[in-house]
């Protein structure tokens, strides 16, 4: 049931993060929120393989922290990438100020 509810606060750090950088439009509305999902998920896991209490209240705190940050770092490289490629193509499309025929 914990994996269910982390997921969720996975989820929910993704759409935070989606919205709270500017620049959303490079990319998909559902690719942040899903790789906060898997973040936490994965996350979750691995400290309750390595022996974790599951009722202790620091495995919520680190699993929500790594994915907070894994889902602002994942959101700022796509913006970046994105609007980089997005620039680069422009400049192809564009030869000389004009567009380029076929």
């Amino acid at each position: 049931m914990e994996l269910l509810f982390i997921a969720l606060g996975g989820a929910v750090l993704g759409i935070a993060a989606r919205y709270a950088i500017p620049g959303r439009r490079a990319h998909g509305a559902v690719l942040v929120p899903a790789i906060g999902t898997m973040v936490a998920s994965v996350v979750w896991v691995a400290l309750s393989w390595l022996g974790a209490p599951l009722d202790g209240g620091w495995i919520w705190w680190v699993t929500l922290g790594v994915t907070a940050l894994a889902s602002v770092a994942a959101d700022l490289a796509l913006v970046r990438t994105r609007t980089a490629g997005d620039e680069r193509m422009l400049h192809t499309l564009m030869r000389d100020g004009h567009p380029a025929r076929a």
